[in-house]
């Protein structure tokens, strides 16, 4: 029906009416923003026959109501997601290197790579879970807001977002102080999880931040294999937060359980060193070797990244920025890399990786030039 609906109106769009087709990423309230501009621009055209059709307020519901319901169940033009699974946060950041005064954000690093994705344009969904307090009502409404996709997302009412509190150092760095996390074991199960998400689905990101907790592990594990068997492309993000684990064996271990299993593996340089106990990049690239990760990517901050496709190893730079603030940079910088793959597919020689790298350097370098972390992630009209 809604597919039906939709075609009846083609028909009557021009060129620039059809960029607002692809609405897919908005949220409800922006859908009813735009739907009611394509009404105008319509209704004040010099097309009769659309005039006609325009002033009659029960179509234009009805056209409303098929394309969020449309939006709403995934089969807007075909699109499919990046899909996202993780732990949101609320992040409490250092305003300075003081450290004594902090700005609330929404945040997690699986949260920001799903915002970041949207901003760039392409379809997210995430999984994650929250309760019915306040501080769960806002962080929803404020990942809905950037159009990230909650449908598949759980909610127990006892739940708390966890948080984190992050101090500055004198050369904008970021350290992790301390987590608060009132309900740890109040996780999304693997049962949860539903196989229309990863139906609607190509790519599916995930990290190691919930994986401490042995419900959330197990709730990974049946993740990946889920996006395996439809033959999604995996990404994964190291992104090790050692204070949240028992023991450094522990985290090393499971995270190395993951490495032989995914398309695309980022790591920072000290996580490379965490988990081979390599003393130099290049050692630690060739205690990797044995994974066959088809690429991995080494991040070095305002050194750019590091490459690896088998036995080939390159380097792609970054333009120098004015650094505000380093929280986030490594997200932007995976959401740059995801954006990519969605809109250009996986390439097929090193040429095509760095491009890809040197897109995903600029998107992570212009997330430092603001403070916060998906506060400062880049939209797509900011390139």
């Amino acid at each position: 029906m809604y597919l039906l609906v939709l075609m009846w109106f083609l028909p009557f769009f021009n060129g620039r009416n059809l960029e607002y087709i692809s609405i897919y990423t908005l949220t409800d309230l922006q859908v009813c923003i735009v739907l009611k501009k394509i009404s105008l621009r319509l209704v004040y055209s010099e097309d009769q026959k659309m005039k006609q059709r325009c002033h009659s307020f029960q179509l234009r519901n009805v056209f409303l109501f098929c394309i969020i319901e449309m939006k709403r169940k995934g089969v807007l033009i075909g699109m499919k997601q990046v899909l996202v699974y993780g732990d949101a946060f609320v992040d409490y950041v250092a305003d300075d290197a003081t450290n004594r005064t902090f700005t609330t954000h929404v945040g997690g690093t699986t949260v920001n790579v799903a915002v970041g994705v949207s901003r760039l344009g392409v379809p997210a969904s995430y999984i994650t879970v929250t309760g019915d307090d306040d501080t769960s009502s806002d962080v929803r409404k404020k990942i809905e807001k950037e159009g990230v996709d909650l449908a598949f997302a759980k909610r127990v009412p006892e739940k708390r977002v966890s948080g984190v509190v992050v101090h500055l150092t004198e050369g904008f760095e970021r350290i992790f102080h301390s987590y608060i996390d009132e309900t740890p074991d109040i996780q999304v199960e693997p049962e949860d999880l539903q196989e229309e998400a990863f139906d609607r689905a190509s790519i599916f990101h995930f990290a190691s931040g919930t994986m401490f907790h042995s419900t959330a592990l197990q709730t990974t594990r049946k993740a990946v294999t889920m996006a395996k068997q439809r033959g999604l492309y995996l990404s994964f993000d190291a992104n090790i937060r050692l204070k949240r684990w028992t023991s450094e064996t522990d985290c090393r271990e499971t995270i190395g359980s993951f490495l032989s299993v995914v398309d695309l593996v980022k790591v920072t340089e000290e996580e490379l060193f965490f988990l081979t106990g390599a003393g130099t990049v290049e050692e630690g690239i060739r205690l990797l070797a044995g994974h066959a990760i088809p690429i991995l990517l080494v991040t070095a901050g305002e050194r750019g990244t590091i490459g690896v496709i088998g036995s080939e190893t390159f380097h792609v730079g970054v333009a120098p920025v004015e650094v505000v603030d380093t929280t986030g940079a490594g997200d932007a910088f995976m959401a740059g890399i995801l954006r990519e793959l969605y809109k250009k597919g996986v390439p097929g020689d090193r040429q095509g990786w760095i491009e890809i790298i040197r897109f995903a350097n600029r998107i992570g370098a212009l997330a430092t030039t603001k403070q916060g972390a998906l506060t400062a992630l880049p939209r797509i009209n900011d390139l």
